[in-house]
């Protein structure tokens, strides 16, 4: 399996217009990749501006290329992201997963 991991910022004001757009429009285009696995969506209050963390799981680089095209580890961040966003990754991490518990989908 493997975990991408993609990291973005939004000012307080827009960070819940971000989280609508990750939680209504990509996971659930997610769901309809063969090889997807679940998603987590990670939020850092800080002050003035909020992190977020986007983790997802694959069942191989494969499938992954299904949702990211070739080149698997530039970000996929839409417009309507863009516009939820002060600054994000240009670029994913891929992290093999060598060991998990409890429960993924």
């Amino acid at each position: 399996m493997i975990l991408r991991m993609w990291k973005g910022q939004s000012n307080s004001d827009n960070a819940s217009k971000y989280i609508r757009h990750v939680t209504q429009t990509v996971f659930p285009k997610l769901q309809n990749i063969d090889g997807y696995r679940g998603a987590y969506l990670l939020r850092l209050p800080l002050p003035g501006s909020v992190e977020f963390v986007v983790l997802s799981l694959w069942e191989s680089m494969d499938a992954i290329k299904q949702f990211a095209g070739e080149n698997a580890d530039q970000a996929v961040v839409e417009p309507e992201a863009q516009s939820a966003l002060s600054g994000f990754d240009e670029f994913v991490t891929h992290y093999e997963v060598v060991h998990a518990t409890g429960q993924t989908e």
